[in-house]
Formats: structure tokens, C-alpha cells, sequence
């Protein structure tokens, strides 16, 4: 008979998942780094009691379920996917905290491991603590809320069950098209029963990264669509990024002239210094980039999802005879806008198509408008780097000091608020995976914890955080988390008082900011339009355990990041930035709905522009028509 091993499915668990490695381009690596979690009575027993007997299999406390999540998937995506953490939880309020990591993981198609607690399997003793019940069923819980924003979901009634289930949990979460959160609900009666588990199950495993190689008759109209072209533009998304594909794309932009784009999850696809970049596009792209799309007659998208700020709420193509080809290994993505559909790996197609096309490039025309759109825009940043506003400095001012600042390989890390618009337009990336954005679901409250995961992928890179007053205030708490274990990022917390972003979107909108800055309510008025709430940072994060520096100028914010280098421990730097002094839209636009019917007047105007923009709107239906 087949050897077996007796075991609490807890144990069984973390006995698997520490044996589970992935390989990709014949490297390989331990794929979990560990556990983050915090213990209550759905799991403390179980997978507490396993991880305890597990030393060697590092266990994280974190202050807040939710940025646990956070941080192991920053800690994936700083990784390409080939890294990430487990999660735990205990039952009800500690699991439902992870559903908006969950969902941010999902979206992002980063892979991550989510463990949370749930009620009894045998129920007899139901209601416990913390138990949400149905009238209608007995086989429904708070957990069940996973659904809809995992890729995988299981519930374990029994402890056999993890035999099938566990090898389903990394198929997902290594596939390279279909990655995210895994969610395996864990009752806590089960995570400590024993059963006799075959040995087999836990011996190394290796889990292959595929590239998917493209089919040989789309490949084939990709190639000569690409050279039939005369304005093609790429657009790079981070499935470059994911597949490590940036010198791919450079050798094929070098070679063909084709200029670049790049999403906010494909910044960094190449160095903005490199002759075909040109930068961020759509709805917080460059003057460069939004004008290239606009007449571009090929979109080549590389693994992209054409988000409403990629496309500009489908606005940004404006060329009535603009096709598409897109690379991707999701085929949801690839049939995006009509496209032609390269179902493969970034880096796998890329290297394909430059024999394919070897001989072909632009125009040297359209290579010249490529090459001076790239010079104005060159003189753009310089100029928002250097406004000179006083007493405190702009925004885009901040930006030119933190990238003074930083180093070659160093990761610039953000999320939510006016920050991501503004370094998607103006951060000078230098290295692949030096810009790291969260911008498919812009999660507040990601910075912090994700800027932990990141550092921890990789320690030589120092991390810098960009983070508002409002997002601090929301999730401040794994400062704490970064003392207990060491880790050392600078971050940069801007005081602005209140929610920047959406402040200047409601204003545009006609409706003043209203509820987005951080006021006193009047007792005139009784409107959050008093006085503006004085809270003191510098305070809050020293009380946390942070190093932390104060700057009222410019001058001080840069001898406060150089001061941020030589600490030995998690920085922050507070700044008040100047008032009104925004970074322009540069011809793009986002598709925000406003009010069809206000008696404010200042909506009225707002809606009579909406209505005008909406006209742009393209779904972009036709397909490729073959030559004879």
C-alpha cells in the first residue's frame, strides 16, 4: 500500500504549500514566501497550531487582514508573478476584510493564496461567534462573498478534499492567463481533524510558467497587417512586465521604429529614455503618446485590457481606418476591439515577429514626428519639475524630487488619487519594474503593505511611496508591521487636505468639490465647509514607529529624501503641496457621468461639454478584411 503520513488538514496545508515551486526559462524558485495573517478562534487551532510547527516557513502578523492581501500581492507583481504569499484569516469580519484585496488581486491578475476561517463543517453547535446565517440554506457563509472576485473557490468539508483541491490552487495560480486570488474556506472543526494523507502529496513539486507560442495563421495576418501599416503605434501593458518581455520589445521597436506606449501597468515596458518610448497614454498619457494614438492606423496592443483610461473611454483611436492587433495570453483580451487575436506570450511573439518583419520600419517621416513629439514633451517635464511655486512646492515638483532622489533600479510605488495621473504622465522610469502602479481596481489603502511586499522581493531596491493625506488616513497601520519585521521603504505623504483627485473631478463636473476636502462641519452652514482639520503626520507616523521628517519647501523635501537614504528603517517625509497647481490632460478625456438634470448652473455647463465628448466614443467593430 501507498505510504501515508497522518496529519491535520491545516498541517497537510502548509506541509504542501511549502513544497510548491515554479520554473520559467529553466530558473526556478520557492513560490510561497510564507504566511500573512492575523489569528482568531477560525484558525488559530488550525493553521496557526500547523504554521507554529512550521518555523522555516515564515508566519507575518499584520494589523489589518485587508492589507495583507495587499502586501502579498505587491509582493507578487514586484516578483513577475513567480512569488507571492499565503493569507489567513479567521472567520467573519477578519475574511470579509480580504474581499477587496481579493477583488484588487483578480483584477490585476496577480496570484495570491487566501486562507480564511469558516464556520463549523458538522454544524451541530451553530451559531457561532461571528456566523452569518440563512433562512433558506445551511450551506451559505460570509466566505461565499469570495465568489465573484476569486479565480478559484473552494469550500473543504472534508480533510481528503485538499488532495484535489490543493493541485487546482496552483494550477490558477501559476497559469499565466488565468492568475488571481485563490480562496479556500477552511472551517475551523476541519483545519484540526487528521486523516492518513499519501506521501506523494507532499513531495516538491515543480509548476512550469508557460509561453504560449502564437498560432501560425493569426501570427501570420499580425505580420502583414504590421506591414501594410504606415502610422502603427504599441501599446505596451504589463503583461510585458509579467513576462519579462522589455528587451523583446526593444529590440522589436528598435528595429521596426515603432514608437511606444504604455499603459499604467506597463510603464516601464522600456526606459523613457529609449528612442521609442513615448510614454503614458490615454486618459493621464503624455501630449506625445495621446496624439500618436489619436491618428494611428494599427494599435498593436501587448498585453493590454484596454482599460477606459488606456483607451480614453474609447476616445483616444481616432483614425476612421484604425485596426488592431493584440498579443496577449488571456484570448478574453486578445478579441478586444475587433482585433486581430495573438493568443501567446509577450515575449514568445515579440521575438517572433522581428525575423518575421526583419527589413521592415516607419516611415522616416512618421519617424521624425515620433522623434519631435518626444522632444516636446521631454521639455514638458522639465518645466513641471521646475515650476518654482512658493512657499510649497506643486506636486509635479514633488515627483522631480523623488526621482532626483532615487537610483537606476529603485520602484517608484502608488495606487489611488491624483498621484497615479500625474507619475503616469511624468515619472522617468529607468528599469523594468520600477514603476509600480495599482490602477486596475486603485485600491487606497495598497501603498503601505504592498511597498512592504515589494521590498521584500527584492531588498537591494529601495522602494519610495507616493500616498495622499486620504489614503493614509485610511490604512496607516502596517508602518507598525514594517518595524516589527525590519523592512525599510521612504515614503512620501502629501498633505493636501482631502481627496485631491476626486476634489478636482467633482470641480469639473460643476459641483465644487463637494464632501472631498477635509473640513469642519460649519455651524452656519452646517456643511463640511468650515475650517480645514489640522492633523499632524509627522506625528501620527513617529507615534507608529517611523522615521519621520517634516518639509515646508522644496529645498527641505530634497534634503529630506537624502536624509530618507541613510535611515536604516521605514521614512516618512510629509509635505504640503501648493493649492491648484495641477498637471494638464493633454487632449484626453474620461468618461465621468454628469447629472443630465441640476439646478446648479455650473452642471449644466459640465453636462453640455459631456455631451459634446461623448460624441468620440468608438466600439471600434471592424474586422480585418483579407486580401485575395
Amino acid at each position: 500500500m501507498p505510504s501515508t503520513i497522518r496529519l491535520t488538514t491545516a498541517q497537510a496545508i502548509i506541509a504542501f504549500l511549502k513544497n510548491q515551486y515554479v520554473e520559467r526559462d529553466g530558473r526556478q524558485n520557492q513560490f510561497f514566501s510564507g504566511v500573512l495573517g492575523i489569528f482568531g478562534h477560525g484558525n488559530v487551532a488550525g493553521i496557526g497550531q500547523a504554521l507554529l510547527e512550521n518555523p522555516d516557513f515564515p508566519y507575518v502578523l499584520v494589523r489589518n487582514e485587508q492589507s495583507a492581501v495587499h502586501m502579498a500581492a505587491g509582493h507578487a507583481k514586484a516578483s513577475n508573478r513567480l512569488k507571492t504569499f499565503v493569507c489567513t484569516s479567521s472567520i467573519g469580519p477578519g475574511a470579509t476584510n480580504m474581499i477587496t484585496g481579493a477583488a484588487m488581486a483578480t483584477i490585476n491578475r496577480l496570484p495570491v493564496l487566501l486562507l480564511p476561517g469558516d464556520i463549523f463543517a458538522r454544524r451541530n453547535v451553530a451559531p457561532v461567534l461571528q456566523q452569518l446565517e440563512s433562512p433558506s440554506t445551511q450551506d451559505i457563509g460570509v466566505n461565499d462573498c469570495f465568489k465573484p472576485v476569486s479565480r478559484y473557490w473552494d469550500r473543504i468539508y472534508r480533510p481528503e478534499q485538499i488532495i484535489t483541491s490543493l493541485p487546482e490552487v496552483m494550477r490558477v495560480l501559476t497559469s499565466p492567463s488565468e492568475c488571481g486570488a485563490v480562496t479556500l474556506a477552511l472551517p475551523q472543526d476541519v483545519q484540526a481533524e487528521a486523516y492518513d494523507y499519501p506521501e506523494e502529496l507532499f513531495l516538491p513539486r515543480v509548476w512550469l510558467i508557460r509561453r504560449p507560442e502564437p498560432d501560425t495563421v493569426s501570427f501570420e495576418r499580425a505580420v502583414k497587417s504590421i506591414s501594410k501599416s504606415t502610422k502603427p503605434l504599441i501599446i505596451a501593458g504589463g503583461g510585458v512586465l509579467f513576462s519579462e518581455a522589455s528587451d523583446a520589445l526593444s529590440t522589436f521597436a528598435t528595429q521596426t521604429g515603432i514608437p511606444v506606449a504604455e499603459t499604467q501597468a506597463g510603464k516601464g515596458s522600456l526606459p523613457f529614455d529609449h528612442p521609442q518610448c513615448v510614454g503614458a497614454v490615454g486618459a493621464t498619457g503624455t501630449l506625445a503618446a495621446n496624439r500618436l494614438a489619436r491618428e494611428a492606423d494599427l494599435i498593436i496592443g501587448v498585453g493590454t485590457r484596454y482599460s477606459d483610461f488606456t483607451s480614453a473611454s474609447m476616445t483616444a483611436f481616432q483614425n476612421p481606418d484604425v485596426r488592431f492587433v493584440n498579443i496577449n495570453t488571456t484570448e478574453f483580451d486578445a478579441y478586444k476591439v475587433s482585433a486581430i487575436p495573438v493568443v501567446a506570450d509577450a515575449r514568445a511573439a515579440l521575438d517572433a515577429l522581428c525575423p518575421a518583419l526583419n527589413g521592415h520600419s516607419v516611415s522616416g517621416e512618421y519617424a521624425a514626428e515620433v522623434a519631435e513629439l518626444r522632444r516636446q514633451w521631454d521639455a514638458e517635464v522639465a518645466r513641471l519639475f521646475n515650476l518654482n511655486t512658493e512657499p510649497k512646492p506643486a506636486q509635479s515638483e514633488v515627483i522631480g524630487a523623488m526621482y532626483e532622489a532615487s537610483g537606476e533600479r529603485d520602484i517608484l510605488l502608488s495606487a489611488a488619487g491624483s498621484h497615479p495621473g500625474d507619475l503616469h504622465k511624468l515619472w522617468p522610469t529607468r528599469s523594468p519594474n520600477g514603476y509600480h502602479l495599482e490602477y486596475g481596481y486603485s485600491t487606497m489603502g495598497y501603498e503601505i503593505p504592498a511597498a512592504l511586499g515589494a521590498k521584500l522581493a527584492d531588498p537591494s531596491r529601495e522602494v519610495y511611496v507616493f500616498l495622499g493625506d486620504g489614503t493614509y488616513l485610511m490604512a496607516p497601520s502596517e508602518i507598525v508591521t514594517a518595524i516589527q519585521e525590519h523592512i525599510k521603504v521612504i515614503i512620501v505623504l502629501v498633505d493636501n487636505k482631502g481627496f485631491a483627485s476626486i476634489g478636482g473631478l467633482s470641480r469639473s463636473l460643476g459641483m465644487g468639490g463637494f464632501g472631498t476636502s477635509y473640513r469642519e462641519r460649519s455651524a452656519e452652514s452646517g456643511k463640511l465647509d468650515g475650517g480645514f482639520l489640522e492633523v499632524d503626520f509627522a506625528a501620527n507616523t513617529r507615534s507608529l514607529g517611523a522615521h519621520t521628517i517634516k518639509a515646508t519647501s522644496l529645498a527641505e523635501l530634497k534634503a529630506a529624501l537624502a536624509e530618507a537614504k541613510t535611515t536604516d528603517r521605514i521614512t516618512v517625509v510629509v509635505v504640503e503641496t501648493q493649492p491648484g497647481v495641477g498637471v494638464p490632460g493633454y487632449e484626453s478625456w474620461w468618461d465621468v457621468a454628469v447629472a443630465e438634470v441640476s439646478e446648479i448652473e455650473e452642471v449644466r455647463q459640465a453636462r453640455a461639454s459631456y455631451v459634446e465628448a461623448r460624441k468620440l466614443e468608438r466600439y471600434h467593430l471592424a474586422p480585418f478584411e483579407e486580401e485575395e
